[in-house]
């Protein structure tokens, strides 16, 4: 369907041939030799994510950047060293997922994104308890009790018939949530005595038994298991980034690191090659002076157009998974229980002051309402006390819609948010058990928001959920459970694009560099089966990246897997 083609450029005619003709010929205008460029992509429906979201058909290339976007007569005015004819296919900038996780593990780990049920779960962890041996430690990362055919999450005793003869802990997708079987209980010496930890629940069974789950500081049993070496780390970063790839990615801000984990993701950025995701790295705080000394050479020896320290992240409350998340209003039949803060209201707005007055970009966790009024109003505090021009604070998540006076502030005061709409699809059913009535129809607003005139941009938290799920829930409000949850807060196509492709190069101050398919910008772009501007709300979801592109080079493509 697509081809590339690489063209050496003419020769010239034979002299003699050349002197006959031009003897032969009137006098004509000279017309202005074709400029050279590395590549023209043609026959194409360009999606150039402008200020009009204006479309074109032929798109120049060259050192990496976009030269020209326009009408077929364009290809004319360019010799390309290689031509990309795409029999009319869309392109349109690569994804900029500005909030997600892209982890590194260790051996003894298991990616459980995708599995179906207990059963292979269960098979997951016998296979990799025979390959380890007995007392080896087992973690894993991805799974959803919304995605696995016994509707519940797996427990201790799921665990125990599996691997009785080693500590496991399974960290649910979102990561506010794990469960231990019996032996990383004992490990960590876990029980029924135990009281709960500050910040988060150990649950219990209808029997009184722990039944292996823990929300928000599952660390209590993590941190026995021991940590990966450097190489298991660099190795599993970088095959994780690529894994970026056949999702349209082309950057990616990583929500969270450590100042200790740095090194990897340098080893990984000069030792890959430009085959990878441009990347931004939000760092957790370790003190004024230290983050000073820290941030004067974390960029020594790296291209910073590929990776780049992001601002600092800060958890002001808890996720939905467990629930955690601070809101306003109890959770539906849990009490007047509301969820926590993950630090007193104190602590949290000193924090706030502290970074921002460090002149670190600020990018926090608040997902609760109760968290997102109690943090827009810190960040607006912080800004009044030390005024500062372009910030570009931002909140994670903003979940649940809080009042409209906050809203307000947060316009006023410059503050945006990156958020993930494709949670009203896979969280529905989280959603629909915690809350209710307005709260519910109204989570992970979108409209509002953007009429309130906030920045906002769009990301998944959690891979390898595709941007596609985004899209289609950010435009049709619909959730896994087939229902449409508060139509009045989708956005349009347009902006929901806009805000996955140029929102994230904002909010990583290069918007002038990437986020666009316009003249000067890098041609970071992605080919799809289809046009999400076109085709039915239903088949959103189907669309498939066919090849990405980073700064003019193809590092994916679906046809050479």
């Amino acid at each position: 369907m697509y081809r590339l083609e690489s063209r050496a450029f003419a020769r010239g005619l034979p002299c003699l041939t050349a002197c006959v003709l031009l003897a032969a010929c009137e006098p004509v205008a000279e017309t202005p030799a074709p400029e050279p460029v590395d590549l023209l992509v043609t026959d194409a429906h360009i999606l150039t994510v402008d200020d009009a979201f204006s479309t074109a058909s032929v798109m120049a290339v060259d050192d990496g950047r976009v030269v020209a976007v326009g009408d077929a007569a364009l290809a004319e005015r360019y010799a390309p060293e290689r031509t990309l004819a795409l029999g009319g296919a869309t392109v349109m900038p690569g994804f900029d997922d500005s909030h997600s996780h892209v982890q590194s593990y260790a051996r003894h780990h298991i990616p459980m994104a995708g599995i179906e049920s207990i059963a292979a779960i269960q098979d997951a962890v016998r296979a990799k308890a025979e390959a380890l041996g007995p007392g080896a430690w087992i973690t894993g990362y991805g799974w959803s009790e919304d995605e696995l055919a016994e509707g519940r999450r797996p427990l201790r005793d799921d665990l125990d018939a599996a691997a009785p003869d080693n500590p496991v802990i399974l960290t649910r997708a979102g990561g506010h949530s794990a469960v231990a079987n019996s032996m990383a209980l004992d490990v960590a010496e876990v029980n029924e005595s135990t009281p709960q930890p500050e910040g988060g629940v150990i649950e219990r069974g209808d029997d009184g038994r722990l039944n292996g789950v823990i929300r928000e500081r599952q660390d209590i049993v993590a941190r026995f298991a021991p940590e990966a070496s450097f190489e298991e780390l660099a190795e599993s970063l970088e095959a994780n980034l690529r894994a970026l790839l056949p999702f349209g990615i082309t950057s990616v801000t990583h929500a969270s690191e450590r100042v200790e984990r740095w090194p990897v993701w340098r080893q990984v950025y000069t030792a890959s090659g430009p085959g990878l995701p441009r990347a931004h790295v939000q760092m957790h705080w370790e003190g004024t002076e230290a983050m000073a000394a820290f941030r004067e050479t974390a960029h020594e020896g790296i291209d910073t157009t590929r990776l780049e320290l992001g601002p600092i992240k800060i958890f002001a409350d808890g996720g939905f998974t467990g629930p955690a998340a601070f809101t306003k209003a109890p959770y539906v039949g849990q009490g007047d229980y509301r969820g926590y803060l993950n630090m007193p209201e104190v602590a949290l707005r000193a924090l706030i002051d502290k970074v921002h007055r460090a002149g670190w970009q600020l990018g926090i966790h608040a997902i609760g309402d109760a968290a997102i009024e109690i943090t827009a109003r810190a960040l607006a505090d912080a800004l009044d006390a030390t005024p500062r021009e372009d910030h570009r604070h931002y909140l994670n998540h903003f979940s649940m819609r809080p009042s409209d006076e906050t809203m307000e502030t947060m316009a006023a005061h410059g503050i945006a948010i990156t958020q993930q709409p494709n949670f009203t699809y896979t969280l529905a059913g989280r959603y629909s058990d915690n809350l209710d009535g307005w709260r519910l129809e109204h989570n992970n607003p979108l409209r509002s928001p953007m009429d309130h005139g906030i920045f906002v941009a769009l990301s998944s938290d959690i891979l390898p959920i595709g941007p596609m799920v985004g899209l289609y829930a950010a435009t049709t409000r619909k959730g896994m459970d087939g229902r449409v949850y508060g139509p009045e807060e989708a956005i349009t196509m347009a902006e929901a694009i806009t805000a996955y492709t140029h929102g994230g190069a904002w909010l990583s101050f290069e918007e002038g560099e990437r986020g666009r398919l316009v003249p000067g910008q890098y041609a970071d772009f992605i080919v799809l089966s289809a046009d999400p501007t076109a085709v039915e709300p239903e088949a959103i979801m189907a669309i498939e990246v066919e090849q990405t592109w980073i700064a003019g080079e193809r590092v994916w493509a679906r046809d050479a897997e």
